[in-house]
């Protein structure tokens, strides 16, 4: 069973291919599979938000986690997000999800119904007592108007099933004060690309990366320098990923990723309502920045921090 030790590095929080009629794009996500293996990942999270789980049909999240499961096959962990509204439908998805084989849940904070802190708490506690899998708790304030106080989250670390959690409160001192109060048997992974190295030289293990789809390479030799203590080549390193990331994140997630995936031999931009495609523009931008950065990390990746 998966455990906060097996957390750690690079996990990639993967988009979802789909055709224009809304269905999996299995040609596609086997490519996308492939890849991510084949760069070294540690980790991999689908059906986030990075994989538009509010606007995939139900029977296509599951048809999603199960072929990553057998694209894995065991060599890295499969974390299956579950970002349902309430708890019915939360735990239904979680139970579907690791019935198709996934090694853990990283489980939305409830919103929309604007709980308080002692409402979080128990539904965490609630449904780690019920889930079939490990979970991981997904704090990301800007999205859900949901914070998790550093005193709450410190008490659901201490229970045997949450191990980990996907931190995206950009308030660098709450992050600060949720690393100091969690203990060996509890993760915390950056869930931002624009503070990761930060957060891996305050306390985190590793990050929950949308743009690992694209650069894994970089965002490997980001984690080791900063996990190494070597932070300043680290934020040197990052520095030179901003222009590309401030494009990837200047439209909703995932359209602009989606839009230049081509150039890892994943062709399937669509996107599923609400969301739209990318201004052409922005796309035809993003796209000559990744072609420019990725041969930095391809063969040597190194050469960057040297």
């Amino acid at each position: 069973m998966l455990n906060a030790t097996q957390l750690r590095g690079i996990l990639p929080a993967t988009p979802t291919p789909v055709h224009a009629d809304d269905t999996i794009n299995i040609p596609a996500s086997k490519k996308l599979f492939s890849w991510l293996l084949q760069q070294g990942i540690d980790g991999i999270v689908p059906l986030g938000g990075t994989g538009e789980y509010g606007a995939l049909p139900r029977s296509e999240r599951i048809k999603f986690a199960e072929l990553m499961v057998e694209a894995m096959a065991g060599k890295v962990p499969v974390i299956a997000g579950v970002l349902d509204t309430g708890y019915h439908d939360a735990l239904q998805a979680g139970r579907e999800f690791a019935k198709a084989g996934v090694d853990g849940l990283l489980v939305l904070t409830p919103y929309y119904t604007n709980p308080t802190q002692a409402g979080v708490r128990d539904y965490f506690l609630r449904y780690a007592d019920a889930s079939p899998v490990p979970i991981l708790i997904y704090e990301i304030p800007y999205r859900t108007r949901i914070s998790v106080q550093p005193e709450i989250m410190h008490e659901l670390s201490r229970h045997e099933r949450i191990i980990g959690m996907k931190a995206c409160n950009t308030d660098m001192y709450h992050f600060l004060q949720v690393v100091a109060g969690v203990g060996p048997d509890f993760t915390v992974l950056s869930g931002e690309d624009s503070l990761m190295p930060l957060h891996v030289a305050a306390g985190a293990k590793g990050g929950i990366v949308v743009t690992a789809n694209l650069l894994p390479r970089a965002w490997r030799h980001i984690f080791d320098l900063a996990a190494a203590g070597r932070t300043q080549e680290a934020l040197a390193l990052h520095r030179q990923l901003i222009p590309m990331m401030n494009m990837a994140f200047a439209e909703t997630n995932p359209g602009p990723m989606k839009a230049v995936m081509d150039l890892i031999g994943v062709d399937a931009p669509q996107m599923l309502a609400p969301l739209v495609q990318p201004a052409p523009e922005l796309a035809a931008r993003l796209h000559k920045e990744v072609a420019r950065l990725m041969p930095l990390f391809e063969g040597q990746p190194a050469a960057l921090a040297s």
